[in-house]
C-alpha cells in the first residue's frame, strides 16, 4: 500500500485532507505543490489532475481528487483505521449535511476574501504579458476568471455578501454546538474537519470582528478542542511556505 498526497500549505482544502491522514495514522508521502509559483498548472501536475487543483490523493496509482471525496475515500479504503465517519445511517447523513453546507455555503465565501486580500496582491505583481500566459495554462474556466477578478479586485457588493454568508455560518455552527459536542452529533467527524479547515481556523486572522467570544464562545472552545487533538496538531505542523508578508491573509488559491 502506497499513499501520496499532493498538497499545498496546511490550510483550507489541503489541510482538510491532511488532517484525516494524520488522525487515521496512515503513512503517506507528502508532496508539496507550490501554489504561489503556479506549480498546480505545470504539465507534470496537470498530468496527475487535469483540473490543476490540490489536494490529490494517489493510492497505489489510483488518483482521487476533491477533498470531500478524498476524505470519504479514506474512510472506505481503510476501515480498520480510527473512523471519522459515523457508523449509523443517521450519523452519516448528518455529517454529509454539514459537509455539503461547508462546501456549498462557506468555503467559497471565505476563499473570496482570501483571494481578495492575498491572491490579488500576487496577481497584480505579475506583468500583463506574463499574466496572460499564466492564465492560459489554468485548465478550469472558473479558476481563470477568479484569477482575473482577483487581479482587478472583487466588488464591494460581492465582498459584503461573502461577509454576510460567513456571519450566518458562524451563527449556525455556534447554535449547533449549543446542542451537540460536534457538528454531526456527539462524535468528531469529517464535518468538523471541514468547517475547521475552511472557516474556523481563519476567523482570528481574517475575520476578527466575527469570531469574537461574545458572538461565538462555543465555536472558539470547539476550535481549541480540535487543535489539541494530536492528528490536527500534526497536520497544522506541516511546513508553511507562505510569504510572511501575505500570511495574515492566506487562503487556498488552487
Amino acid at each position: 500500500m502506497a499513499l501520496k498526497l499532493y498538497h499545498a500549505e496546511p490550510l483550507a482544502n489541503s489541510l482538510k485532507s491532511l488532517i484525516p491522514l494524520k488522525e487515521k495514522g496512515l503513512d503517506f508521502e507528502s508532496i508539496y505543490v507550490n501554489l504561489h509559483k503556479f506549480e498546480q498548472h505545470e504539465p507534470w501536475f496537470v498530468a496527475i489532475n487535469p483540473e490543476g487543483q490540490v489536494p490529490v490523493l494517489d493510492h497505489d496509482g489510483v488518483i482521487i481528487t476533491h477533498s470531500t471525496v478524498i476524505n470519504e475515500y479514506l474512510e472506505d479504503a481503510f476501515p480498520d483505521a480510527p473512523p471519522l465517519r459515523p457508523a449509523d445511517p443517521v450519523g452519516k447523513a448528518r455529517m454529509r449535511y454539514w459537509n455539503k453546507f461547508v462546501d456549498d455555503q462557506v468555503m467559497n465565501y471565505v476563499s473570496m476574501w482570501g483571494w481578495h486580500r492575498m491572491v490579488g496582491v500576487i496577481a497584480r505583481g505579475v506583468e500583463s504579458g506574463e499574466f496572460e500566459k499564466l492564465m492560459s495554462r489554468i485548465p478550469l474556466h472558473d479558476q481563470r476568471e477568479k484569477w482575473k477578478t482577483a487581479r482587478s479586485g472583487f466588488s464591494e457588493k460581492d465582498l459584503a455578501n461573502a461577509t454576510l454568508k460567513i456571519e450566518m455560518a458562524v451563527d449556525k455552527v455556534e447554535s449547533q454546538l449549543g446542542e451537540t459536542a460536534y457538528l454531526a452529533g456527539d462524535e468528531y467527524t469529517l464535518a468538523d474537519i471541514n468547517f475547521l479547515s475552511h472557516c474556523a481556523l481563519s476567523l482570528p486572522r481574517m475575520f476578527p470582528e466575527i469570531g469574537t467570544p461574545e458572538r461565538c464562545p462555543r465555536l472558539l472552545e470547539w476550535v481549541e478542542r480540535l487543535k489539541a487533538r494530536p492528528g490536527v496538531a500534526a497536520a497544522l505542523a506541516m511546513p508553511d511556505h507562505t510569504d510572511p508578508a501575505l500570511r495574515t491573509f492566506s487562503g487556498d488559491v488552487h
